[in-house]
């Protein structure tokens, strides 16, 4: 059986995966998930030594680059908490692959980067 290449990423979503990636907390974050798998974010923060509302911050610009998932779940004390995993991925990064995603790009995308 042969296996199915993943599809390519988008110019948006490959923009995304570069900002998200392109921080040195949430390289840390996936790093640390990778390295002791779903966790929640208490524990996260303080294995990390960053505060729970920055590491919130991190992990919504991760989830939106679909690099990590988040669930909320109830504890048997009845407390809500909210566990992240990484999602699989891989990018094999490419000068075409860039060139490639570089024609998807939204006009809303273009739009930033030429207000830079």
């Amino acid at each position: 059986m042969t296996a199915i290449p993943p599809p390519q990423p988008s110019g948006d979503q490959l923009l995304k995966v570069f900002a998200a990636l392109g921080n040195p907390h949430r390289m840390r974050i996936v790093g640390a998930l990778v390295d002791d798998g779903r966790n929640y974010v208490s524990r996260l923060a303080r294995e990390l030594e960053i505060g729970r509302p920055l590491l919130h911050m991190h992990l919504k610009v991760l989830e939106a680059a679909g690099l990590v998932k988040g669930s909320l779940e109830t504890a048997q004390d009845g407390k809500a908490m909210k566990y992240f995993e990484v999602t699989p991925f891989c990018y094999d990064l490419s000068p075409g692959l860039v060139a490639e995603a570089a024609r998807t790009l939204t006009e809303e995308e273009k739009t930033k980067e030429s207000a830079k």
